[in-house]
């Protein structure tokens, strides 16, 4: 079995799984380029024409991509003269604020992306091909700002699916957003009880869309599950240390796992119009000198989306190459670990549907400190952009 068969494997276990690229489609190349498993990783976006393409087929193994502050600030980063070049461009014909600059390099990158990605969204009749992009995360309590952001970025392209955050004013967004026929993506979820609200809005505006008889055909509709971030807050750790419980490297990877699996049986159930994705995936757990990669394999049989960063790929490639891969969503969790995980509070909150209200969602511990480290990037984007403003 070929290395690059762990992908494929994964993707076949389902008919409605999917899997997305979590980066911005212009930093591929330069992953391959410097990738270990660089001979074996070529297959999962493959270029329409020849290897110098800037766009990728319709058959590529990879059917989208999520991006985020951070990662189109390391956009920019990768090549900062081509990006004040853009810039100093604009700036010759009119005057630019540091804030509409920030914009128009933000959508740019954005729609750079999508273009690449424009074979894949046209092959598969506007379901697949979507690059994400967030409104600005400084605004995640004001729904008002965050549509009229959504409305400009969409603009840019009908395969640009916009990112809201997984706050109360976040998600009233996503039901006006879906009633005006605008793809959305919710981020920031780190509970059920934020995923079930995401279907929820999706089907609610889904149905003023119907109404008014909108063009629906580029329209969809996510919620994300950040599995490492949520897994990642030191809250975690922290409450299992006060009920005497020193929690494992797997049973952390249970944690995250676990929501997911409980929000996609309860979205099944429900039949809510919104796709599960599954992001910020982390290595582990390590088991006899061997790293795995549970927040792919355990999830292996979702019909969901999973996005995945380029180094849990180049792990994946490496463990899964010769070891076969089946259906595992619908295993039940460990009961021990369950039991043990039910005695934190934070695991609780996030696992009962019930478990949080969405007034506090905006004060989730993963939550804050995700935004604030989206909020950091965002700044860095503006600060370029009023460095080469030379303001």
């Amino acid at each position: 079995m070929s290395i690059i068969n762990s992908i494929h494997n994964l993707k076949n276990s389902a008919d409605g799984l999917e899997i997305w690229w979590d980066s911005s489609p212009l930093m591929y190349q330069a992953w391959l380029d410097g990738s270990s498993q660089r001979h074996q990783a070529s297959g999962l976006f493959t270029y329409q024409n020849g290897v110098n393409a800037n766009r990728f087929a319709a058959n590529s193994l990879l059917c989208g991509a999520t991006t985020n502050p951070p990662l189109s600030w390391q956009v920019i980063e990768s090549d900062p003269h081509r990006w004040a070049g853009c810039l100093k461009e604009q700036a010759r014909a009119e005057t630019l604020s540091a804030r509409e600059a920030m914009w128009r390099l933000y959508i740019e990158i954005a729609a750079q992306g999508a273009d690449m990605l424009l074979p894949i969204h046209e092959a598969n009749k506007y379901r697949k091909g979507y690059i994400c992009c967030q409104v600005d995360p400084r605004d995640q309590a004001d729904a008002g700002a965050m549509v009229e952001q959504a409305r400009r970025i969409h603009a840019a392209r009908p395969n640009i699916m916009v990112k809201m955050p997984g706050t109360k004013e976040g998600i009233e967004g996503v039901r006006i957003l879906t009633a005006e026929g605008i793809p959305t993506n919710v981020t920031l979820g780190f509970t059920v009880s934020q995923l079930l609200a995401v279907g929820e809005a999706a089907r609610s505006g889904l149905e003023v869309a119907r109404e008014r008889g909108v063009d629906l055909n580029h329209w969809r509709s996510c919620a994300v599950m950040m599995l490492g971030r949520y897994e990642d807050a030191p809250i975690m750790q922290e409450q299992a240390s006060a009920q005497g419980i020193e929690l494992s490297e797997a049973e952390l990877r249970w944690a995250g796992i676990a929501i997911f699996r409980k929000a996609l049986k309860l979205f099944k159930e429900r039949g809510y119009p919104t796709s599960l994705m599954a992001a910020s995936m982390r290595l582990g757990p390590s088991i006899d000198g061997v790293t795995y990669v549970w927040h792919l394999e355990k999830l292996a049989g979702a019909s969901a989306i999973l996005t995945v960063f380029p180094n849990i790929f180049e792990a994946f490639l490496a463990t899964y190459a010769s070891q076969p891969l089946e259906s595992d969503i619908d295993e039940p969790v460990p009961e021990e670990v369950l039991k043990r995980l039910e005695s934190i509070p934070y695991f609780v909150e996030a696992y009962d549907e019930h478990g949080i209200e969405p007034d506090a969602w905006i004060s989730h511990p993963a939550l804050k400190a995700t935004a604030g480290s989206f909020a950091q990037a965002m700044e860095q984007i503006e600060s370029f952009a009023a460095h080469c403003l030379g303001s």
